[in-house]
């Protein structure tokens, strides 16, 4: 089959790469109709390029057609057309139980005191082969994947429930957005455009969403998002300007849909960008024991919040060594929630929503490229440098 590989920092290539195949009692095997690219594989595509093994097939985001089921692979049938979660969960264990399936006690990758074991997601996440491929071996298949109509309709209207709409879905739950909020968006990536879309549609009175690219400003904008251009502020600025229209308080939410490459961070880039030039012996401890992330987001959603407030980090962080402000986060009595998305937690609330006829959550209004697999090492060019006004490039493995 055709797979997209990683080759070493910022080269990616579509190659022959062997046919996936049952494994375990519970595996699946689909072959993938639709997949994207998600802010996080561009991590691997720049930064975390320690954990990558030359070869390893890339990819988070997928749905398809079921080929081939395990004989314990449930009610799972050849034919059905599923949606593939992100994290590999067995539903089973005291975690998925709990509503924790991102750290589900049966795929942890222990080795690295991992949570759940993640599609096409580096070594610390089990070097599990992704879905930017034409087929996927599924893992935990008799929980895992979400079935859903074969009614016609476009992938995208269901492709997001992978990944981006639990991610977006959990940051909202997470910052405790009840009705008539304030909340604030920072980064207006899929994630930073699906919460802010979330918050409004439970209940938030305002949702503001700070960007610098006016594509996404715009495209925000017609979702009913109030949008602040992010390209000249400095962090404070933007923190003041929150407080100016919420009476001198600040946002009652913070959704953080930035991360670890956040602009303004300009020592800690150069930091990441020399570690991720190192040799893997000397890059990976590096990253694992010592690393600090660009943290301008961050300090920017601790300024912007108010006293008594929640941040809610949905953009991923790896540093194991940042610095926090914890006399500010003390003093203001601020709570901070994050973590992977729980993906199977939130099904049941968001299914309805992507089938609805009127989609509310605007599904189809999120995709700018889709492209053919075999393109897919310019898409991932395109999407990190924001070109041609690039905010989610779903690829065709069949095109």
């Amino acid at each position: 089959m055709r797979a997209l590989t990683w080759r070493k920092r910022e080269t990616v290539t579509v190659e022959d790469v062997e046919d996936p195949k049952i494994v375990e009692p519970t595996d699946a095997i689909v072959r993938v109709t639709s997949t994207a690219i998600c802010g996080s594989d561009l991590h691997l595509y720049g930064v975390l390029g320690m954990f990558m093994d030359t070869g390893d097939v890339l990819g988070h985001e997928a749905m398809g057609i079921v080929e081939e089921v395990g004989p314990a692979a449930g009610d799972l049938q050849v034919g059905d057309r599923v949606v593939v979660p992100f994290n590999i969960s067995c539903g089973r264990c005291w975690m998925c139980t709990h509503g924790l399936q991102s750290q589900c006690e049966t795929t942890q990758v222990h080795e690295h005191d991992k949570g759940a074991a993640l599609f096409g997601y580096t070594r610390l996440y089990g070097s599990v082969p992704g879905g930017q491929a034409q087929y996927l071996r599924v893992p935990q298949a008799h929980y895992g994947p979400i079935v859903v109509p074969d009614d016609g309709e476009p992938d995208e209207r269901y492709l997001y429930l992978s990944d981006v709409l639990p991610t977006a879905w959990q940051a909202v739950e997470y910052g405790g957005v009840e009705q008539g909020s304030t909340v604030a968006v920072l980064g207006l990536g899929p994630i930073g455009q699906m919460s802010a879309r979330i918050a409004l549609h439970r209940g938030a009175e305002r949702v503001i969403a700070v960007d610098p690219v006016p594509e996404r400003l715009a495209m925000a904008a017609r979702h009913g998002i109030e949008v602040l251009d992010g390209s000249h502020a400095a962090d404070g600025d933007v923190g003041d300007a929150i407080r100016s229209c919420t009476d001198g308080r600040g946002a009652d939410c913070v959704i953080d849909a930035v991360g670890m490459e956040a602009h303004g961070s300009p020592g800690a880039e150069v930091m990441q960008k020399a570690v991720g030039l190192l040799p893997d012996a000397l890059g990976a401890p590096l990253a694992e024991k010592a690393a600090t992330d660009r943290l301008a987001a961050l300090y920017t959603s601790i300024d912007a919040v108010r006293r008594g407030g929640t941040v809610s980090l949905s953009g991923v962080y790896g540093g194991a060594k940042d610095p926090l402000p914890l006399m500010q986060l003390f003093d203001k009595q601020v709570t901070i929630r994050m973590g992977q998305a729980n993906v199977r937690r939130w099904v049941d609330d968001l299914l309805p929503l992507v089938q609805d006829p009127a989609d509310p959550l605007g599904v189809l209004d999120l995709r700018t490229h889709r492209l053919p697999l075999e393109q897919a090492p310019d898409a991932y060019e395109m999407f990190q440098k924001k070109q041609d006004g690039c905010i989610k490039v779903v690829l065709d493995p069949w095109a």
